[in-house]
């Protein structure tokens, strides 16, 4: 009897909780390499620590949009209909942005330019997009970072190539009729990469503070009940003394993961918290493709990897 009741304990306590990780994946890693010249990179994983690279780490597509035809910073989420629908950085000054959709994460629709921020005269950039879903209205949200010449004096420098930006956004329900761009976040700083994630009945944003003078460079959180916001007053840091940027989530059962990216240090890094207030970091814990720069993860389904192993 003794000897049952100990199998018990062990499948209870150590095989279920590694079989529901396993079944909780697997996940695609959206990235880009150098300038963002190539496109398009995809790595993978199952358990959110361990992430390989796909088709050799070349790219799954090449950047057609604006003079500079760049692909940086690749959001991915996979939409209400089904379809993965991406945004990204097309250039350094641009104002807008790019977007495509896939069926399969391997071919792609027409790369479409998305001017969001063509009606603001003295906008000198758009970076970073993200797309976050309203499950509730099934309504999207697209949202980055933009500095506008003459706004926001109050946290206005001369570093960094005097960028100040706030976090701006359009709506959609269908990637075809946008709303009017407005405002999302003001925190009082020079904030950039935001990410916002669906925690309940709340939406959590996790953000880098751009500060340079005092150098902040690091992550913080904010909340809303709204997906619009408004969103709270930004935390205290929650990564360390490096500098972070281009935040993105996982929750792996009852723990969030945030990946990061190390710019200055040339590799990713992660932090890990069950209450989204107390932070641990394990960057020593996770393994990363090389050069991996600013991306976004998505869950997928088991045979939708199988396609995109088999892609070389």
């Amino acid at each position: 009897m003794k000897k049952y009741s100990l199998l018990f304990l062990l499948f209870l306590f150590v095989v279920t909780p590694l079989l529901a990780q396993k079944k909780q994946g697997p996940f695609v890693f959206s990235y880009f390499k150098g300038n963002g010249e190539d496109g398009l990179h995809l790595a993978y994983s199952y358990d959110g620590f361990s992430w390989k690279a796909l088709k050799n780490d070349q790219s799954f597509l090449v950047p057609q949009l604006s003079k500079d035809k760049l692909m940086r910073d690749p959001c991915i989420i996979r939409g209400a209909d089904g379809l993965f629908h991406m945004v990204w950085t097309v250039s350094w000054t641009d104002k807008g942005i790019g977007y495509a959709s896939s069926k399969d994460l391997i071919n792609w629709s027409e790369q479409k330019y998305l001017p969001v921020m063509a009606g603001e005269a003295q906008a000198r950039n758009c970076w970073a997009p993200e797309i976050t879903l309203d499950p509730a209205t099934k309504t999207y949200m697209i949202y980055w970072a933009t500095t506008i010449l003459g706004k926001f004096q109050e946290t206005a420098s001369t570093a960094d190539n005097a960028y100040n930006h706030r976090m701006y956004y359009v709506t959609t329900k269908d990637f075809k009729t946008f709303s009017d761009t407005k405002l999302l976040y003001d925190p009082g700083f020079n904030v950039i990469d935001a990410s916002i994630v669906k925690d309940g009945k709340r939406f959590v944003m996790f953000l880098k503070d751009e500060t340079r003078e005092p150098a902040q460079k690091n992550l913080k959180v904010a909340f809303s009940d709204k997906l619009t916001g408004p969103y709270s007053k930004a935390s205290e840091p929650i990564t360390g003394k490096y500098w972070a940027e281009g935040p993105t989530s996982l929750k792996l059962g009852n723990q969030w993961i945030v990946y990061f990216d190390k710019y200055t240090e040339h590799k990713y890094g992660a932090i890990s918290s069950a209450d989204l207030k107390n932070w641990t970091e394990i960057s020593d814990k996770i393994t990363t493709p090389g050069g991996i720069r600013h991306g976004t993860i998505v869950q997928i389904k088991e045979e939708e990897l199988q396609r995109l192993l088999q892609e070389k």
